[in-house]
């Protein structure tokens, strides 16, 4: 990706990390035009850098590029200060195409995920069925969604650099939100969102291709 970057005419690598803190000392240091954020790094979550990010460097883009389905992360990245989401599956020119959309100012995700989003816009305020899900927080949905991927409670605290206990809780809230009385349905529910979402990106990207 550097490589490639650096190929560009009008682009240039100034600095790379890949954690946390040498990210954030490297945006302090470097002073760059646009910061390309990874969601899944060493010792934290990328989106809480990214809202670090946005925090101390208000005015300072920042393109997340990530393996996590835009489905979910595109607008949990965009609500946490980004100005695009890019899949890593995505073709490189397509990075490219990004990179450049936020310098000049612009948002960027994908044309499925601009559809998918101008529906939920288009369909105006939310269903009382949709509502509890309309009030997670943030870090509620990603455990949601590591749920929905049979993840274990263990696994969820590895991969969002949480204690157990703190899964644990987020667990309880999502079972009180959601009106669940029980940990399987919780998992269940979570399943059958994760499938609804993947669906409906399917379709979003099925209409807009058509």
């Amino acid at each position: 990706m550097s490589q490639l970057i650096d190929r560009q005419p009008d682009l240039m690598v100034c600095g790379q990390a890949e954690d946390a803190n040498e990210g954030l000392k490297s945006v302090a240091d470097l002073n760059p035009d646009v910061v390309v954020l990874d969601l899944t790094l060493k010792d934290s979550d990328g989106l809480e850098v990214l809202k670090n990010i946005n925090a101390q460097y208000p005015t300072l883009p920042v393109l997340v590029l990530s393996i996590h389905a835009e489905s979910l992360y595109a607008e949990l990245a965009l609500r946490a200060g980004a100005e695009g989401y890019v899949m890593k599956s995505e073709p490189l020119a397509n990075v490219l195409g990004a990179i450049r959309r936020v310098l000049a100012g612009g948002i960027y995700v994908s044309e499925s995920m601009t559809s998918r989003m101008l529906q939920k816009h288009a369909r105006g305020p939310a269903t009382a069925e949709a509502l509890p899900l309309e009030r997670l927080t943030d870090r509620e949905r990603q455990v949601l969604h590591l749920l929905g991927h049979w993840h274990t409670t263990r696994e969820i605290a590895r991969v969002l650099h949480l204690s157990i206990k703190t899964v644990e809780n987020y667990r309880e809230k999502l079972k009180a939100k959601l009106n669940l009385d029980s940990a399987s349905a919780l998992v269940q529910f979570a399943v059958e969102w994760t499938q609804n979402s993947k669906r409906d990106q399917s379709e979003s990207t099925g209409s807009s291709e058509g």
